[in-house]
């Protein structure tokens, strides 16, 4: 029997949008369950072992830190304080330093190719060096404050202090998406310094000894990490000391760092089930 093509054209008209329809229904449903199972997902609560301790300049009003072969990056806060420095990290050593504008609070920082990028606070400013000799190249704008700032392979992730991450495009600066972070369901806020690791977004929880573990797909916090105790009471007794912030992660040997603003020490800690913390 010859096929009747007109009648096939109808019947297709007819109904292949709404299979079309069904199958997209049906894919939103499987990420909804996804994000679904990644809410209502029991947050895990981590310790932490000491591995290493370093020195840290106590006079470091410590916003940003991250590793990258074999040296430490700092960006620091502060009106009139501020500054972006490159670190021996053995030894605790400035091997080179830029400070920024008495009118700039200096804020977190990130490595993107042969750049760093620096923010500040509320002059909605963002800074680009050439991280061979941190010379500033260019300037940027963005709309929110400036807090912690990382990157993964393709963006960089930056906050502003609320539950809200933006998504920039590295080389216009431009946002091109938003991560809304939840834990248990409920607005994530206080988000502050960041660091990529192994697919997940690491972020202090300010003004807290909490480290978030961050699912970048759903926002939701997978887990914490709590890193009460890693400051001893003689230092918090013989120092001023502020909150454990600064977060530097070394991707070649699987290594975690950790200070905070002012902190004395600078600590490679490992992540252990809550029941095995080991307070520094």
């Amino acid at each position: 029997m010859p096929i009747d093509y007109y009648i096939l054209s109808r019947f297709a008209l007819k109904f292949i949008p709404a299979i079309m329809l069904l199958a997209a229904m049906v894919s939103a449903a499987q990420d909804s369950a996804r994000l679904s199972q990644e809410e209502n997902h029991t947050m895990s609560t981590f310790g932490y072992e000491v591995v290493n301790v370093y020195p840290h300049s106590s006079l470091s009003f410590t916003q940003g830190l991250v590793y990258d072969e074999g040296m430490l990056y700092e960006g620091t806060g502060l009106f009139g304080q501020s500054t972006l420095s490159r670190i021996e990290l053995e030894t605790g050593r400035i091997l080179d330093e830029k400070r920024l504008d008495s009118s700039l609070f200096g804020e977190g920082i990130a490595l993107w190719k042969d750049r760093i990028v620096q923010l500040t606070w509320q002059s909605g400013l963002g800074l680009i060096y050439c991280k061979e000799n941190m010379t500033e190249i260019g300037r940027f704008r963005y709309i929110t404050e400036g807090w912690g700032i990382t990157a993964n392979s393709s963006s960089l992730i930056m906050s502003d202090g609320t539950d809200v991450l933006h998504i920039l495009d590295p080389e216009s600066y431009t946002e091109t998406g938003r991560i809304k972070v939840t834990a248990n369901g409920r607005p994530q806020q206080g988000i502050n310094e960041l660091e990529y690791v192994n697919g997940q977004i690491y972020a202090n929880i300010w003004p807290t000894n909490w480290i978030a573990i961050i699912s970048p797909e759903s926002g939701a916090v997978m887990g914490k990490i709590d890193l009460q105790g890693i400051l001893s009471q003689e230092s918090l007794q013989a120092r001023r000391v502020d909150v454990l912030n600064g977060i530097a992660y070394d991707g070649k040997e699987d290594r975690l760092f950790v200070t905070g603003k002012l902190w004395p020490k600078l600590f490679e800690i490992r992540i252990l089930p809550k029941g095995g913390l080991i307070r520094g």
